[in-house]
């Protein structure tokens, strides 16, 4: 087996997998289906195109930056605005969508190499625009990191595979250690994600349950430099996913 890395990293990222009606969520890291859904955009599939051959990548997740939460709220409008019409004077509920900022993500997806290469290929000449999460999200280029024969399997090249945070992040969070989020093995202990695609379809969109294993890595600094092996200060600690950076123009709290 071989492993594709990508790196998904942009001014705002949102990855949810329980948003409904009005409040529109996201997850600390990238989720599967996500993924899988830009893996198929850049192959140019469609919505109603079978996705059963994606489903099968092995998957993993390392938090290189851990971004802060921004909240915005859209409203709607009725496509009619006909004036004399009930839908003119109809007041429709603001959405309130959550938003990753400044954050940077490794993933790393494993399968035979000739399905990843195609991937790869895919992800250098997309068919569609990618995209993190939502349509108003783009990432940093270069997506993918390429295909590596070095590793064994997602959890080696996880371990592995130098920090890739941004150098203002490093400077300022040097301690930090790295949390990887990945497909459970059998035994593990996990937690249930519903973010496994069944099907993409508008007319019957499905996810499944994922069982989902967490851990944290000692921080393997930059290329070349030895594993630090030292544990998070307590002073200066990075954002927790439940905060908000000053900047945030919607933080009401």
């Amino acid at each position: 087996m071989s492993v594709l890395l990508l790196q998904l990293a942009g001014p705002m990222q949102s990855w949810g997998d329980s948003s409904r009606f009005v409040r529109r969520e996201t997850r600390a890291e990238p989720t599967k289906s996500a993924v899988i859904g830009l893996l198929a955009s850049a192959q140019g599939r469609t919505r109603e195109d079978p996705i059963e051959d994606l489903l099968g990548l092995r998957f993993g997740v390392r938090v290189e930056q851990r971004g802060r939460i921004m909240q915005d709220f859209q409203t709607e409008k009725s496509l009619s605005r006909k004036r004399n019409s009930r839908e003119f004077d109809k007041v429709m509920p603001l959405t309130y969508r959550y938003y990753l900022a400044d954050a940077r993500f490794l993933v790393a997806l494993e399968a035979e190499k000739t399905v990843l290469e195609n991937l790869d290929h895919a992800l250098r000449s997309p068919r569609w625009p990618l995209y993190l999460g939502r349509r108003s999200c783009p990432p940093e280029f270069p997506v993918t990191l390429g295909v590596h024969d070095e590793y064994d399997d997602v959890r080696q090249a996880l371990e592995r595979e130098p920090w890739r945070a941004s150098k203002w992040y490093k400077r300022r969070y040097p301690d930090q250690q790295l949390e990887i989020v990945c497909d459970a093995a059998d035994g593990e202990s996990f937690m249930t994600q519903p973010d496994m695609p069944v099907t993409f379809s508008q007319k019957d969109r499905r996810y499944a349950g994922r069982a989902v294993h967490r851990y944290r890595i000692d921080n393997l600094g930059d290329v070349g430099s030895d594993a630090m092996h030292r544990q998070p200060s307590a002073v200066d600690e990075p954002p927790t996913f439940d905060s908000t950076g000053d900047a945030d123009p919607m933080n009401f709290a």
